[in-house]
């Protein structure tokens, strides 16, 4: 879903449990009665802090409260896991806003959780895919596979000789990418409503689970 204005996020967030808003790296966000998770260290959120913010949750909140993360991608998977349930529950008054410029690069299972929405002003994904040209290549035809492709489309990625995984969990992120932004460039629903599939996929792969199979049974 496409907003326009940084002013409209927080009565957006306030509507929803859990939301992710695409906007630029420098986008000047400001949300009253705000706790703020960032990482101390400049790369990673870690599991401590994500406990600390929770334990000044459990207070019953008399006004809405809002839990600004940012930039999301930098949760360990640590402390994204440790998030989730509060994610998918966060209970009376408590709203969690997750704020990306690259939403593939965030868990499948946040993701999930999630109501995502897109700045429709000039944002990074209207640049270019950070991703090789053979990722993308790959990435595109699997955007655009039919169920009848996907078996040889599995194989080709499985030949990949060092980090299949790896390898196949980087074309169906950029598939991710690419979905989110063909839909913030045309608006059409048929990229959306391939997304889970895709978030799905990830998720699974990312728990160690045969790259074959779930490339082409998650995707069919």
């Amino acid at each position: 879903m496409f907003f326009d204005s940084l002013d409209e996020i927080e009565k957006i967030a306030g509507r929803v449990g859990t939301a992710v808003f695409v906007l630029p790296k420098r986008a000047d966000l400001k949300i009253k009665n705000a706790l703020y998770l960032q990482p101390e260290d400049k790369t990673t959120i870690t599991i401590e802090q994500v406990r600390e913010i929770l334990a000044r949750l459990t207070v019953k909140q008399v006004a809405e409260r809002f839990v600004v993360i940012r930039p999301a991608e930098s949760l360990g998977e640590e402390a994204a896991n440790a998030l989730l349930k509060n994610l998918e529950e966060p209970g009376d008054k408590v709203h969690f806003v997750l704020v990306t410029d690259s939403p593939s690069s965030l868990l499948a299972t946040i993701l999930s959780r999630a109501a995502i929405y897109i700045l429709r002003a000039p944002s990074p994904l209207e640049t270019g895919i950070d991703a090789d040209a053979k990722i993308k290549d790959v990435a595109k035809r699997l955007m655009v596979a039919k169920p009848a492709d996907l078996p040889g489309l599995a194989d080709e990625i499985s030949k990949k000789k060092d980090g299949v995984r790896a390898y196949a969990m980087a074309v169906v992120g950029t598939a991710i990418e690419m979905l989110y932004k063909s839909y913030f460039i045309t608006g059409k629903d048929v990229f959306v409503k391939k997304l889970p599939k895709f978030l799905t996929c990830y998720e699974n792969l990312s728990k160690n689970g045969h790259v074959k199979l779930h490339l082409v049974a998650d995707l069919m």
